[in-house]
C-alpha cells in the first residue's frame, strides 16, 4: 500500500516555473442556472481565492457565449491562443464546466497540458495539473457536463414533440396571432383582434379578386398595417404568410421535417380559401429550366431613386413545347416604392454597355493591363501555333473589342469582373446606361 502511494505521488509533476493565470469567467446561458452566482460574483470570488493562495493573475476574460459548441467562443479561443504564445500558463475558473461542455474544447485544454504550455487549471474547489489522474478527472467532469447537455437536448425535443401532438406549435405566433403569456398555456396562441381580420382580407383579395402580392403590399402600406413589432410587412413576407398553413389550422414542425399536426388554435381562414390562394399564386407559374445567374446585378444603380438594379427571368411557352427565357433588369424600389424607372431586357442592356465601352477612356476600365496581357497571350498563340505572321495591332482597338466580346460572349463571371473594375458607378435611367 505504501509503495502504491509513493508511485502515485511520483506521477504528480512538480511545478518549478512560476504560474501566471488568466481568470476566465463565462456567464451561464442555461435557464435553470440563471439563479446562480452572477459573472461578476464569480470573478470576485476567484480573485479572493487568488489573493488568499498568492496566485498571480495577469488577465481577466469574461464571456457570455454557450460552451456547448466547438470553436464558437471567441474569448475562449483567444485565451488558448495566448497560452500558446506563452502569455500565461494557468487558468482560473469557477468550475470545470465553465471551461468546456464539449469534447473539442476539452481536448484542446488537455493537449496544451501535454505540451507543458498549460501548467495548471484551478477552480474554486479543485486543482488540475499535467498528471494522468488529474487530467482524467478533468475529462470525466467535462464529459459529465456534455452528457447533461445531450440529455437536456433529448428531453427538449421530446417535450416539443409532445406539445405538437397536443396541437400547440412551439414557436413565435405568426402575424395575426399572439402568444399566450400564462405559464399554464405554454405554446398556445390567441387571435390578434386588430390584425387577424386584415390577414383574412389578404387571403380573400388574392383568392377572390386575383390581387398580386405587390398590390397587397401597397394596400397594407396604405392602411398602415404593421406587425406586433411595429414594422411593415415586406413583399417576401407577404408571400410566406399567404403560404402558411397555420392560418387554416395545420402546421409542420420542424419546418421541412414532413411532420404535420392539427392545431388547437382558432383558424383565421378555411382550408378552401387557402387552396384558392395557392391556385391564384401558382396560376402563371412556369417551371424554371435554368438557374438564376444574372451578370449585371449589384453593379448598376437606378438613375431615378438611387436604389440598386436587380433582375428577374420570364419564360414564354412556345407552340412547339419549348420555352424561351428572357431576362429583365429593373429598379429594386428599395428607396422609393413608386419609382417609375422602366425595366430593360438583357440584350438591350448589353448593347448600352457596348456603346459605353466605345465612348469611355480606356483607363476607366481599370483592367486595361489585364486585357493587354490576354491580347498579347492570344497573339503569341496565333503566331506560334496557327502560323499567323506577326502584325502591328492597334492596342486601343484590341482592348475595346476584347471588352465588347466579353459583354456579348463571356461567362457571367467574366462579365461581372469586367464591369466591377470600372472606376465610376453605372447608372441606369430610362433604359440608358451612363457613368456617374
Amino acid at each position: 500500500m505504501e509503495q502504491t502511494t509513493t508511485q502515485a505521488r511520483s506521477q504528480t509533476p512538480v511545478i518549478t516555473a512560476p504560474v501566471k493565470y488568466c481568470l476566465y469567467a463565462r456567464k451561464s446561458m442555461e435557464a435553470e442556472e440563471q439563479q446562480a452566482l452572477s459573472i461578476e460574483s464569480r470573478v470576485k470570488e476567484m480573485l479572493a481565492l487568488a489573493e488568499k493562495e498568492n496566485l498571480k493573475v495577469i488577465d481577466i476574460k469574461r464571456e457570455a457565449h454557450s460552451s456547448k459548441e466547438v470553436d464558437q467562443r471567441a474569448v475562449f479561443n483567444q485565451m488558448l491562443l495566448e497560452i500558446r504564445e506563452k502569455k500565461y500558463n494557468g487558468i482560473l475558473s469557477w468550475a470545470p464546466d465553465r471551461l468546456s461542455r464539449n469534447a473539442g474544447d476539452l481536448g484542446s485544454l488537455v493537449d496544451l497540458m501535454d505540451k507543458k504550455l498549460l501548467l495548471e487549471i484551478r477552480t474554486y474547489s479543485q486543482r488540475f495539473t499535467n498528471n494522468p489522474n488529474e487530467k482524467f478527472l478533468l475529462m470525466i467532469l467535462g464529459s459529465q457536463a456534455k452528457l447533461e447537455n445531450d440529455n437536456k437536448a433529448v428531453n427538449v425535443k421530446r417535450g416539443l414533440k409532445a406539445r405538437c401532438e397536443m396541437g400547440y406549435r412551439p414557436s413565435v405566433a405568426p402575424t395575426g396571432y399572439l402568444n399566450e403569456k400564462n405559464i399554464d398555456k405554454k405554446c398556445q396562441v390567441r387571435i390578434a383582434p386588430k390584425r387577424a381580420p386584415i390577414i383574412k382580407q389578404m387571403f380573400e383579395k388574392v383568392a377572390l379578386e386575383q390581387w398580386s402580392g405587390r398590390k397587397v403590399f401597397r394596400w397594407l402600406r396604405d392602411i398602415g398595417f404593421k406587425t406586433r413589432n411595429g414594422k411593415f410587412l415586406a413583399l417576401g413576407n407577404i408571400y410566406l404568410l399567404l403560404r402558411n398553413t397555420f392560418y387554416y389550422g395545420e402546421f409542420e414542425y420542424p419546418v421541412g421535417s414532413g411532420n404535420w399536426y392539427i392545431g388547437k388554435h382558432i383558424p383565421i381562414i378555411t382550408k378552401e380559401l387557402f387552396d384558392k390562394v395557392q391556385l391564384s399564386i401558382n396560376e402563371h407559374f412556369i417551371p424554371k429550366t435554368e438557374s438564376k445567374e444574372f451578370a449585371f446585378t449589384k453593379l448598376i444603380r437606378c438613375g431615378y431613386c438611387g436604389s440598386g438594379i436587380t433582375a428577374d427571368e420570364k419564360f414564354k411557352k412556345l407552340k412547339d413545347g419549348g420555352v424561351n427565357r428572357h431576362v429583365y433588369y429593373f429598379c429594386t424600389k428599395a428607396k422609393n416604392i413608386d419609382c417609375k424607372n422602366p425595366a430593360i431586357n438583357e440584350p438591350d442592356l448589353i448593347n448600352e454597355l457596348i456603346g459605353l465601352i466605345n465612348k469611355i477612356d480606356l483607363d476607366e476600365l481599370g483592367v486595361k493591363s489585364k486585357i493587354e496581357q490576354e491580347i498579347a497571350r492570344f497573339n503569341k498563340f496565333r503566331i506560334g501555333v496557327l502560323g499567323y505572321k506577326k502584325e502591328t495591332h492597334d492596342t486601343e482597338v484590341d482592348i475595346r473589342n476584347y471588352a465588347k466580346y466579353l459583354l456579348r460572349e463571356g461567362t457571367v463571371i467574366e462579365k461581372r469582373e469586367l464591369l466591377s473594375f470600372l472606376k465610376s458607378k453605372l447608372i441606369l435611367e430610362d433604359k440608358k446606361i451612363e457613368l456617374e
